[in-house]
């Protein structure tokens, strides 16, 4: 072989050890990372359930009201929010019929 082969040789040889290196560096990181996603991935599932389910995540709101503030409270809560509802609806028809 001529010196010309055995220099692309050589650099074939050390090309394959750094990928072999930074192979091992990347399945240690990926390693080192898998809990966290798999964590956030849990996450993304919950959330997902949460918003296919308005439903259930608003009873068991109403529940924690319910039992924060009993019965009363929810009414008083839910009472509140209606009002609000209707003042912002008309303030933003006058505004809309001012414009």
């Amino acid at each position: 072989m001529n010196k010309r082969m055995l220099e692309v040789m050589q650099r074939r040889g050390e090309l394959l050890a750094r990928i072999a290196s930074q192979r091992e560096q990347v399945a240690e990181i990926g390693t080192r990372w898998q809990a966290p996603l798999a964590l956030a991935d849990q996450g993304l599932a919950a959330m997902r359930f949460l918003r296919s389910n308005p439903v259930l995540v608003a009873g068991v709101a109403a529940l924690f009201v319910i039992r924060r503030r009993g019965v009363v409270g929810l009414v008083r809560g839910v009472w509140g929010v209606w009002k609000g509802y209707r003042y912002l609806t008309a303030f933003s028809a006058k505004l809309a019929s001012h414009l």
